[in-house]
């Protein structure tokens, strides 16, 4: 997920139709350049987690299954935080502002966010990338360098250097860094593309390296049993503007066989639990729906690149590119659409989400099936990462 307003004045995503990189390479055209590895999230490991997942959720009352889909911005886990978390029963959060008081200081917050009685614990997410984007600092924290520098070393360097940095997000009490960035940047567009380009976000202008420094970050992070999201599927490297400030931003490039689609197929074959969506329009996959709202996009994850795991958004809360879509039907847009998780960084739309969600699965046997199913999805993820006991 991109960082706060306040941090990126110079913007992160806007509707542009620029030339693609000269040494762009040609289409995938390998039958099996799209195939799962043996160690993919279609693994044979995954079906016992599924299947305690599965037991778990069909205990879930429909307002719980509704809860699990939904990620809520937290800065302090203060009384009205919590409040909206229980009252919804939120399945995940996402650390909000920045902190620098050390991994004691965030181990303090995010034990805040277990209280007596929580059913299932949280999936705890931050945006850690490093450069600009990192939002836990100070004691503990090694100060992580851009994607761009990182970018400079070996694929081995890079995975010890990610496992450290998961060993210390883990310490403080966190599951899940929303990172790596899998978008590739032509080069004819590093300055002008504000989201990843103009921050130093980006692994570089080759699909193939980017691909193997995204795989590098992830299986790292592995090491350290910290989840990762490749983002923002399927791409936005091509892109100029702000979805944050900015509505009707399109990409009039990608295509479905795309080669820079590239990076995510690495981060499924390295076994990434989650992905994240853009809400980037992209007219030559789907015209009429934002990517998130996109059940063609979507399936380019779940069919062409078999990925299933959890399927999350960019923040669909306060982004200036949701503006126009009742905040009731962001949520189960998405859902309806194959995703799995909804984020809000807005704790007060948290209510509108999860009513969407509850009042369209009522009224359809077809979306409740689709509402257990992404349910599924983030019970095995937390099982998976040891939040949930498989009984």
């Amino acid at each position: 997920m991109r960082r706060a307003a306040a941090l990126v004045a110079i913007g992160l995503l806007a509707a542009c139709t620029p030339a693609p990189s000269p040494t762009a390479p040609a289409p995938i055209t390998s039958p099996t350049a799209m195939a799962p590895s043996p160690t993919s999230t279609s693994s044979a490991s995954a079906p016992s987690s599924r299947s305690c997942a599965t037991a778990i959720v069909d205990d879930l009352s429909l307002a719980e299954r509704a809860g699990q889909l939904v990620m809520v911005g937290v800065s302090s886990a203060s009384p009205s935080e919590l409040a909206v978390l229980k009252a919804h029963k939120i399945g995940s959060v996402i650390l909000l502002g920045q902190h620098a008081d050390g991994v004691s200081g965030v181990r303090k917050l995010t034990a805040r966010l277990a209280w007596k009685g929580q059913k299932l614990p949280l999936l705890v997410a931050v945006d850690q990338e490093g450069g600009l984007v990192q939002r836990l600092k100070g004691k503990g924290f090694d100060t992580m360098p851009s994607a761009e520098v990182q970018a400079g070393w070996s694929n081995a360097v890079l995975r010890a250097k990610a496992t450290r940095w998961g060993r210390q997000l883990a310490a403080a009490g966190v599951t899940w860094t929303l990172a790596p960035v899998a978008d590739v940047v032509p080069g004819t567009m590093a300055a002008r593309n504000r989201p990843i380009g103009a921050l130093n976000r980006g692994y570089g202008s080759s699909p193939a390296t980017v691909r193997g420094k995204v795989t590098a970050f992830i299986r790292g992070m592995s090491e350290a049993g910290v989840a990762t999201s490749a983002k923002h599927f399927p791409g936005i490297g091509r892109v100029v503007g702000n979805t944050d400030f900015t509505a009707g931003v399109k990409d009039t490039l990608t295509t479905a066989d795309d080669p820079y689609l590239l990076p995510f197929e690495g981060a499924v074959e390295a076994n990434v639990p989650s992905i994240m969506v853009s809400t980037v329009t992209y007219t030559r996959i789907d015209a009429k729906k934002p990517a998130v709202f996109s059940a063609a996009v979507v399936g380019l994850l779940r069919s062409t690149l078999h990925f299933d795991g959890v399927v999350i958004s960019d923040d669909l809360g306060a982004a200036r590119s949701m503006a126009a879509v009742p905040a009731r039907q962001r949520g189960i847009g998405f859902v309806k659409a194959g995703g799995d998780i909804a984020i809000t960084v807005a704790p007060a739309r948290a209510t509108a989400f999860v009513g969407g969600i509850v009042t369209a699965a009522k009224g359809s046997e077809v979306v409740a099936g689709q509402v257990r199913q992404a349910a599924i999805r983030v019970l095995t993820m937390k099982i998976e990462q040891g939040l949930v006991p498989c009984r």
